[in-house]
This record gives structure tokens, C-alpha cells and sequence, in this order.
């Protein structure tokens, strides 16, 4: 009578799982984890040690739900079931997750988790409207509350500049000028902060590659030589009613801000800045649904952006430069969101891309 042959070890059963991109874990009936693959090791940022023997529903503060989902296949109540799920972790960001549970063989379990982008992407969208949203309400309450002292402190200063007598006039006159320079010097920042919200929305038909154009020469008359701004433009994007001026603004903040970063390369000689203009199908912007937008990317072969400054780059007064104001996204990011769209940013060393979405008619 033949003996038969025993189960090869689990690692080697499993050993194909882990030529996968998608994370994937096999848990048993009680729902302990018995392998888990490279990709689910990154995604749960949790090695396949620490993974082991654990139950997998316990990885999560909402894990109930995915237990469950465990023990319903390991009944074999179904082959596979799909769902997307909101995975809490302690202390890390939550998982959007696209999940697919199957039985495999006796009292065993796969489970596939592939992030949900789309998800992450609104969520993503939302923190920045919200930010905007209460970076506007801040600066315009501040720059108001600052406006009325800041006057009084001028005419205090020119006033007694006035009643200096002439023996101490050429002496004490230094001090006065300062306080009035100062002052003059806090009130045009304060007029910077409210300009988006002064200036009336002036709306016509707008080429964005005129945009782009104007915004070229601009920087090119500025730096001359060792920078190139490449074109990539899609000739069949259509004009969209928006206000040109505060579209020129937003695009040249961004493409000096990237000029500003390249200057170690621009004395090599080898800065470039790229304008691609794209059509986008099917955006969702503010939680609302666009069939068509304007895709602007501004990409620069910079540094890239400071790890620490990365997720605040669009609050005022954020800057990785030294002697920058930190206005020039926010207010980017204002006269883009005035035309319903939004700028994402994406950094790395080598490569930094600003992305401005609008919607199209």
C-alpha cells in the first residue's frame, strides 16, 4: 500500500504568492495569519515574522468585519467575495483597500488586499480643500486684525518725526524711518494676503497655452541661460472661461518657485522646467463629478521638496527657501480653486511635479 506523501512545508506551498504585486495572506480556520507576501509586508508595513501566528483581524482596530469575512470562507459559505473596506491601524494612516477573500483547500483562507486609489485620491483632495478652506478664513482675519495697528504705528512714527526738534532731527530721523519702512514693508505683505480676495474674478475665454507662453517668456527673461522650459502641448485642449490674469499668476508662481529651486542646476547648465498641458477624462473635483478637465503639469528636475515641508506646502508662510515670502502656492492654490479645480504636487529628488486639474466645458 502506497504511504502518502506528506504536505510540503508552507513555504514552499506558498512560495508562488510571493511573485505577486498585490498583497496576499493565507489564514487559517481560526484566522491566524500563515504566510503573508513581500507585497502584504510593505502594505501592512509589518514583517512576515511579527505576522506570523497572529490573527489577522486583531492588525486592525475595525478588524471585525474581515474576521468574519475569514471565518464565512473557511466555511465555504462562498468561493470568493469582493468588498472595499476601511482598514484602522493604531498610530498609521487607515488602509483603503479593495479586499478579496477565497477559500483555498481545507480550512484555509486567501485574502488579497489592493489599495483603493481612487479612495485615497478624494480623501487626499478633501484634506486640501478643507486646508485651503481654513488657511483663506485665517489669512483673511489676520491680515485685518494686523491693518489697523499697522496705520496707527505708520502715522505715530510720521508724526513724530514732525515734532523732532532740528538739533536731534538728523539723529532720531534714522529711528522714525525705520518704524515707517517696516510698517510699509508688513502692509504690502498684509495686501499680498488679501489680493485673492480684493480683486474682482474678471472672466473671459482663456487659451491655457497662452497662459503657458506668457509664463515662459517671463521666466526665460529672468534666467537667460542654463535653464530650458521644454514644451508638451496638446493642441486640442479647448478654451474654458476663467479669469487669464489669475491663471498667469498661479502658473508663473509655480514655474518660479521651480526656477528658484534649480539654481545649483541652472549654473551647470542643465536646469529644465516641462510644460505638458493634458486632457483628463472623468475627474471628480469637490466631491463633483467633471467629464473633461484641463491636466497641467509642471515638472522641474530640481532637489525636489524638503521631506518636513512636503504635506504644508500650500499653508501661507511655508517655505523651502530661504528669504521666501511661502505666499506664492497659497495664493496658486487660490486663483486655481476659484476656477473649481485644484493643484497636487508630487516630489521626489530628481523629479517635482505640480499638477493643476480645472474643469473644461
Amino acid at each position: 500500500m502506497n504511504a502518502i506523501p506528506p504536505h510540503p512545508p508552507a513555504n514552499d506551498r506558498f512560495a508562488g504568492l510571493d511573485l505577486l504585486a498585490s498583497a496576499v495572506l493565507v489564514v487559517d480556520a481560526c484566522g491566524l495569519v500563515r504566510h503573508a507576501n513581500p507585497a502584504a509586508e510593505h502594505l501592512l508595513e509589518i514583517s512576515v515574522k511579527s505576522l506570523s501566528r497572529q490573527k489577522l483581524a486583531s492588525l486592525f482596530t475595525n478588524g471585525e468585519e474581515l474576521g468574519t469575512l475569514c471565518q464565512q470562507a473557511a466555511a465555504h459559505k462562498y468561493a470568493d467575495l469582493r468588498q472595499d473596506l476601511t482598514l484602522h491601524r493604531p498610530a498609521r494612516e487607515p488602509l483603503h483597500v479593495h479586499i478579496i477573500v477565497s477559500a483555498a483547500g481545507e480550512a484555509e483562507v486567501v485574502v488579497e488586499l489592493r489599495e483603493n486609489v481612487q479612495q485615497l485620491k478624494l480623501d487626499r483632495e478633501e484634506r486640501l480643500l478643507d486646508q485651503s478652506q481654513a488657511n483663506k478664513e485665517l489669512i483673511r482675519n489676520l491680515a485685518h486684525e494686523i491693518k489697523n495697528p499697522l496705520g496707527g504705528i505708520r502715522g505715530a512714527a510720521q508724526l513724530l518725526e514732525l515734532e523732532l526738534p532740528d538739533a536731534h532731527l538728523n539723529a532720531l530721523r534714522e529711528y522714525t524711518q525705520v518704524i515707517i519702512k517696516e510698517a510699509d514693508r508688513l502692509q504690502t505683505l498684509v495686501d499680498r494676503l488679501l489680493a485673492p480676495h480684493r480683486r474682482p474674478h474678471i472672466v473671459g475665454d482663456v487659451n491655457i497655452h497662452e497662459v503657458c507662453e506668457r509664463v515662459r517668456s517671463l521666466v526665460l527673461a529672468e534666467f537667460p541661460s542654463g535653464l530650458a522650459i521644454r514644451r508638451d502641448y496638446d493642441a486640442s485642449i479647448p478654451e474654458f472661461r476663467g479669469d487669464k490674469e489669475q491663471l498667469i499668476q498661479a502658473v508663473l508662481n509655480i514655474v518660479h518657485n521651480a526656477a528658484q529651486a534649480l539654481r545649483g542646476r541652472i549654473a551647470e547648465g542643465n536646469a529644465e522646467i516641462v510644460l505638458c498641458t493634458r486632457v483628463a477624462r472623468q475627474v471628480t473635483l469637490a466631491k463633483v463629478r467633471y467629464g473633461l478637465a484641463l491636466d497641467l503639469h509642471i515638472i522641474d528636475n530640481g532637489p525636489g521638496i524638503a521631506p518636513e515641508i512636503r504635506d504644508r506646502i500650500f499653508y501661507p508662510l511655508v517655505s523651502g527657501r530661504e528669504g521666501g515670502s511661502g505666499l506664492g502656492l497659497t495664493l496658486a492654490q487660490t486663483f486655481v480653486q476659484q476656477h473649481m479645480g485644484l493643484i497636487e504636487c508630487e516630489s521626489r529628488p530628481g523629479l517635482t511635479d505640480f499638477r493643476i486639474l480645472i474643469p473644461l466645458p
